[in-house]
């Protein structure tokens, strides 16, 4: 069986909160992704494995960032469970695991999917008697994710999508790491699939003219979304363009200037002016605000 915990954490990145699951088998439980280091929300995790009479074993992370990963540490410090986790992540874990192995705890287990792409160390989790993923931040139960360089890669991402949909179309419900589950699996994936081809029309659209900047081009494609979350979607645009350059259908130039007020309140905000300490953090990690040294760069069609 799956219980969720919900993690004191909503945002504008984690919605409600970050997802937190134990997956159950008799006496047996693996924790899933157990979120911020909250130490009321471990004792939340802690309590829901007594109700159920049962015992973590196992703590599974589906990747590093600060709503999913930084809570393992104390989860092990108060069961003695090992971390599992992907070979190059940079948390702290115990057991590196891989495409194709399971992670056990007695009658529980879990088989290991690698699904990098919103993250270069995501998994996503199989859970074979219930035809149930655990897609962490791959698939959420709302909405899109954030894919955002230098940890993200859009093509990555898209080719993950791409193989969950092939080999694993038919599970019956994803458990994502934010919102509610998802019965249609598929449906959702076939949606995920065609959002990302939509947004690259949407650039290419744009770019026919002539150049255009990372902020003229979310200003354009998200006009109908609140300014406020134009920065994350700048993130997302510059993705596929990086994607784009690699492929040879778009070229860019750095701009001899500065970017102005409103193209830096885009290009890298100031997120302390947007959101709590942590919350910013979230944000920080997700999106890369600040790993592009804050240029300016003019994009056109190859």
């Amino acid at each position: 069986m799956v219980e969720r915990i919900l993690a004191p954490n909503p945002s504008p990145m984690t919605l409600e909160g970050t997802n937190s699951y134990l997956v159950i088998s008799g006496r047996d439980a693996i924790a899933i992704d157990p979120g911020p280091a909250d130490l009321g929300h471990i004792d939340a995790i802690l309590a829901a494995a007594r109700r159920r009479g049962a015992t973590i074993g196992a703590i599974a992370v589906t990747h590093g960032h600060p709503d999913h990963a930084p809570g393992a540490a104390p989860l092990h410090e108060r069961t003695g469970a090992p971390v599992y986790a992907h070979r190059v992540a940079a948390f702290p874990f115990d057991v590196a695991v891989g495409d194709g192995e399971r992670i056990e705890a007695g009658d529980a287990a879990l088989g290991v999917i690698e699904a990098p792409g919103h993250a270069r160390e995501h998994l996503v989790f199989a859970l074979a008697e219930e035809a149930a993923l655990f897609t962490g931040d791959v698939v959420i139960g709302r909405g899109t994710v954030v894919v955002a360089p230098p940890n993200g890669d859009m093509r990555v991402y898209q080719a993950t999508l791409a193989r969950l949909l092939r080999e694993h179309g038919d599970s019956a419900i994803l458990y994502g790491g934010h919102g509610d589950a998802i019965a249609d699996p598929r449906a959702k994936l076939e949606e995920y699939i065609a959002h990302r081809a939509l947004r690259e029309r949407e650039i290419f659209k744009e770019l026919r003219p002539g150049e255009r900047t990372v902020p003229q081009l979310v200003a354009q494609i998200y006009r109908d979304v609140a300014t406020f979350l134009w920065p994350a979607a700048a993130r997302q645009v510059l993705a596929y363009l990086i994607a784009l350059e690699r492929e040879g259908r778009v070229c860019s130039r750095r701009l001899e200037r500065p970017p102005t007020g409103d193209e830096a309140a885009i290009l890298d905000p100031d997120l302390s002016r947007l959101a709590d300490p942590a919350s910013a953090a979230v944000a920080r990690a997700e999106l890369g605000f600040g790993s592009d040294g804050g240029e300016l760069r003019a994009y056109a069609l190859s």
